[in-house]
């Protein structure tokens, strides 16, 4: 198994964030039209737009890097799932927050996350609404790019003495589960703001925000991109327990987690 360093994760980055953005090009050439939508057998939504980014992501990434295994959401939902034994692998989500693309919101993004030794080292996250992008790979590379602006670095903030600012899923993060949570912790709340998909490790990563509880289920192609970049802006990734949350996981499930800044 190779680490990291036998990778060049600096060309690759921006390599994989030219990807993320056709594929938010992808996005919205659908978004314009074709807005059909149906289910998976999980219940959740999948739309024409998923698929027509996951086709751009797909061969793009495959001739990047050959030989390195692909999982992606729409893929793994159609039985094709790769042998990620070896623990490098690209984990995929072409499409994060379709709910939110279909209610028009803005609030979806494009993910695209390399797992070395079942950890992210590489981590895109596009918002097609915005053409906004955010890269990491690595300590001190985090940065945030405006359509085709030069990339500016970001980096985790240390929290407001006043208090903290508190980022929840708008689907899934106002139940009594995060009111506990807060509880439990004694946490000085300053703002409690609902967001949409893998967005809200980027405004953790870029220093909007303190904290992100994650206290209902996600995948692995939810998280990856995501944790790579709030890794590469000084922040941190773990389990309640306060384990690392690691990759590779049986059906690609995660457990509750933590995503917070500086400190």
């Amino acid at each position: 198994m190779n680490g990291p360093s036998s990778l060049d994760l600096a060309s690759l980055l921006p390599a994989v964030s030219a990807i993320a953005r056709a594929a938010g090009a992808a996005i919205r050439a659908v978004a314009a039209g074709d807005m059909d939508r149906v289910h998976k057998t999980d219940g959740s939504p999948v739309t024409a737009a998923d698929h027509a980014s996951e086709r751009s992501i797909l061969p793009a990434l495959a001739a990047l890097t050959p030989d390195i295994p692909i999982v992606s959401e729409e893929a793994v939902a159609a039985g094709r799932v790769p042998d990620v034994t070896g623990g490098r692998f690209w984990l995929v989500d072409p499409l994060d927050g379709t709910r939110e693309y279909v209610a028009g919101n803005g609030e979806y993004a494009v993910c695209i996350g390399l797992v070395v030794a079942f950890v992210p080292v590489l981590g895109v996250l596009h918002g097609p609404a915005s053409d906004v992008t955010w890269a990491g790979a690595g300590a001190g590379t985090a940065t945030r790019k405006e359509a085709d602006g030069a990339p500016v670095p970001v980096a985790c903030r240390v929290p407001p003495a006043e208090g903290i600012d508190i980022l929840v899923s708008r689907s899934h993060g106002r139940n009594d589960r995060m009111a506990d949570f807060i509880a439990e912790r004694g946490l000085r709340v300053r703002q409690l703001d609902p967001l949409g998909s893998a967005l809200k490790f980027a405004r953790v990563a870029e220093g909007v925000a303190d904290l992100y509880p994650r206290l209902a289920p996600t995948c692995e192609w939810d998280t990856a991109s995501g944790h790579a970049l709030v890794l590469a802006a000084g922040g941190h990734v773990e389990t309640l327990d306060g384990a690392p949350l690691l990759y590779g996981k049986p059906k690609f499930l995660n457990p509750d987690f933590l995503v917070w800044g500086a400190g």
